[in-house]
């Protein structure tokens, strides 16, 4: 893409190469820095040996969010009804003032800490928040994880043993990729970092590779694939569990090289039975000859990869269907394989890099610990999103609920559900400090806010989505420009925000220490790393010129499979090594791992797991209950946009228009039996809630079917967002239920919502 100056009089000073962290393409970037602090010009890094060059519009809008005047530049108090601009001291010390009788006096399960999307992208936030939530104690943590992708790693951890252990479509060497629940190219991908995604489509096509879609509506990746199959919302499972049935029933399956490392293969036959391909064209509305064919499609292709996503994620059995993803790769013979779906191998480790290869201790699902209210389980040390209200709101008989909270760059009250309900839980707490670069619908209930630094004043690794890429590489990012006097990285921030809320008696460096020296210490324990058995004191020695996250990075990446173990293999990677590429390193493509990826207790892939043959079971009866009873009332979903991957993009003028667009969607026919006009409002009611948005009208839908896109809802005049504020659009979570979720991962249901449509003027019936 075109290089866009934020000022065209920039007179460029500085040249310097990062990569983008908006979303998980992980696209190179060129930034070009004028004189002056916003003469900022950003384009597509054409040496960057992963990106080369390709970059979507959120990237370009890297300057303007830099020096967007509705960011927050100081600390925030409230004094009041007010706001009022404070010194870091202070705002600090108000925080400090504000938790530390919550823990002491009611317990460290009185103040919660949630968690939002952009800590993912960060890598201060991402190491620091963990600091946060370790000190505090709490055992109420939260984050988007359980209204996004949360089932897969459910799914990947049973069957391979750790949470991040999520195979990957080999995209650029299949010959097959089916796809559900995705538009990735809108998404660039997610849980599948590959920049240029469109492009790397179009070269599947290109090699005479065969792209399906399974999909609601015709999405941008519909109209480029080879065919569009529209499903019932929510019924994703069904279709996986009737292809799966098919492999095994008709000779189809052959695991191939992976056999030998498989187990639960005759449990998984058992529990497959009740989903013939005419059972499950019912309720999914695909016929049965399709299910049978893409089944020997599947089977018969040199290579082929099944991709699921969000909208396979955030349904009632989205750990089910993610179980089911792999399990047909399996089945086919992709598992492990060049061309199916791999495992990466990230430089800095990751839980299947670490430990004895090919055994571990697996994950415990459930988890151990329980919320107060509807004892829900925990999973991966974390709670359902969409308890966050209720453990405000609904308090015991002995008054215990949460009376604090944390929010570290998140919005729940947009992107979780019921957010109406959350929005005055919030309003009810005895105390909240949110770590933001907005005033936005969450932040505005806060006392303190503590501001987040430029995106481009702060160094950057991708330490999360290295782990998904289709590639294995590695790129560090110093920052491009200084902080802002009065600036602080979100690093500092996370360590000065945990010593004022243990009460004092701990410094940032110490806490800071404290974290290098763990960390020192894990990489000496583990059989996996180079530096195995090494003393800690002389790993940190190694590090000691740097500070905060780049020494704990650098501790990581020359302690990791690549890593240079301190000195005892030079050419092996470390910090100093990426700081001298700055375009990144390409590491190669993915390499087979079995059996040394897996960390279960069995040393095997688990195909059939206690707690996924039960939900292969609840699936089971959910299609008997289709069967007998085809429901025939609108469902809503959700749509991704190219421009509004998080509700804060909204702000940035060059993200806020384009196609993005807050309309409800319908088909053209059910637009017509309920007397809707284009352009005309309406109204949608659910069980929790309702809205008015405008109808537009989309072939392309399946009938049946409504669309709105997640993120909107800017009306609020206590929130700073003056650009969001001209097009605000409407939440589409006051129409989430709180009530239904995955049960394994506790993922609140977000796709295939009954809900009600009619003309506005009209009004809504009562029941």
């Amino acid at each position: 893409m075109a290089e866009l100056p934020i000022s065209t009089a920039a007179v460029a000073t500085a040249v310097t190469h990062r990569t983008c962290p908006l979303c998980e393409a992980a696209c190179g970037l060129t930034v070009t820095t004028g004189p002056g602090l916003d003469d900022i010009a950003v384009r597509g890094d054409a040496d960057d040996p992963f990106s080369r060059g390709y970059l979507c519009p959120k990237g370009v809008a890297l300057g303007q969010l830099h020096s967007d005047p509705d960011r927050l530049r100081a600390p925030l108090v409230r004094r009041g009804s007010t706001w009022t601009e404070v010194g870091w001291d202070e705002a600090l010390a108000e925080a400090g003032r504000l938790l530390a009788p919550l823990l002491r006096e009611h317990g460290p399960d009185s103040v919660a800490v949630y968690l939002g999307n952009p800590v993912v992208h960060n890598l201060g936030l991402g190491l620091y928040s963990r600091v946060l939530i370790q000190a505090l104690g709490t055992g109420y943590r939260f984050s988007a994880s359980t209204v996004d992708q949360m089932p897969k790693q459910v799914a990947c951890g049973l069957m391979y043993g750790t949470e991040l252990s999520v195979t990957i479509p080999d995209l650029d060497r299949t010959d097959y990729l089916l796809v559900l629940g995705a538009n990735p190219m809108v998404s660039n991908g997610s849980l599948l970092t590959a920049p240029d995604l469109p492009g790397r489509l179009r070269a599947l096509r290109r090699r005479g590779g065969r792209l399906v879609v399974v999909d609601p509506r015709r999405t941008r990746t519909a109209d480029v694939a080879d065919e569009h199959l529209t499903i019932r919302p929510g019924t994703d499972a069904l279709l996986l569990a009737g292809i799966a049935r098919t492999l095994l029933e008709q000779g189809l399956a052959d695991p191939g090289q992976a056999a030998p490392h498989l187990s639960g293969l005759a449990e998984l036959r058992e529990a497959l039975r009740p989903f013939t391909p005419e059972a499950v064209s019912v309720a999914t509305r695909i016929p049965a000859g399709t299910v049978l064919r893409l089944a020997r499609e599947l089977a018969a292709a040199p290579s082929a990869a099944v991709y699921g996503r969000i909208g396979t994620t955030t349904t009632a059995f989205g750990t089910a269907a993610s179980w089911l993803v792999d399990v047909v790769n399996t089945l086919t013979g992709n598992l492990d394989r060049p061309g199916g779906v791999m495992w990466p191998q990230p430089a800095a480790g990751s839980p299947n890099t670490t430990g004895r290869p090919g055994r571990g201790r697996g994950v415990r699902v459930p988890g151990s610990r329980r919320t107060r209210v509807r004892g829900l389980a925990s999973v991966f040390g974390e709670f359902p999103a969409a308890a966050l209200a209720e453990e405000i709101d609904t308090p015991s008989a002995d008054g215990a609920r949460l009376r604090g909270l944390v929010t570290v760059a998140g919005n729940p009250v947009l992107s979780t559900p019921n957010s109406a309900r959350l929005g005055s839980a919030l309003a009810s707490l005895d105390a909240m400090v949110s770590v933001d670069a907005y005033l936005n619908e969450t932040t505005r209930h806060a006392d303190v806010v503590l501001p987040a630094a430029s995106p481009l004043a702060r160094s950057h690794y991708d330490l999360v989505f290295t782990a998904f890429s289709v590639r294995d590489q590695a790129h560090y990012s110093p920052p491009s420009l200084p902080l802002r006097p009065g600036d602080l990285d979100e690093a500092e921030v996370l360590l000065r925000l945990t010593c004022a809320a243990l009460g004092g008696g701990t410094t940032p460096d110490q806490l800071d220490d404290l974290t290098a020296e763990q960390t020192a210490r894990g990489i000496a324990a583990d059989p996996s790393s180079p530096a195995y058995r090494r003393d800690p004191a002389e790993l940190l020695a190694a590090v000691a010129h740097r500070t905060r996250q780049e020494r704990l990075l650098d501790l990581m990446l020359r302690g990791g499979p690549y890593g240079d173990g301190f000195g005892a293999r030079p050419e092996g990677l470390s910090l100093a090594a990426l700081e001298a590429a700055p375009h990144g390193l390409d590491l190669g493509p993915l390499r087979p791992r079995l059996p040394g990826v897996l960390r279960t207790p069995s040393g095997k892939v688990e195909l059939a797991p206690p707690q996924l043959l039960a939900e292969a079971a609840r699936l089971a009866r959910h299609l008997a209950e289709l069967t007998a009873a085809p429901d025939g009332g609108l469902l809503l979903v959700g749509r991704r946009q190219l421009r509004s991957n998080n509700s804060w993009m909204h702000n940035v003028p060059l993200l806020a228009g384009g196609s993005n667009g807050c309309t409800l969607q319908l088909n053209p026919a059910d637009a017509q039996r309920l007397g809707i006009a284009a352009g005309q409002r309406v109204t949608v009611r659910s069980r929790v809630g309702e809205l008015e948005a405008e109808a537009e009208l989309a072939a392309g839908l399946m009938p049946g079917v409504v669309s709105l896109p997640h993120g909107w809802g800017h009306s609020d005049p206590a929130t700073r967002g003056a650009t969001a504020a001209r097009s605000p659009g409407v939440n589409s979570n006051l129409l989430t239920d709180e009530e239904p979720l995955d049960p394994l991962s506790g993922t609140a249901v977000l796709n295939g919502i009954p809900v009600r449509v009619q003309p506005s003027d009209e009004g809504i019936r009562s029941e």
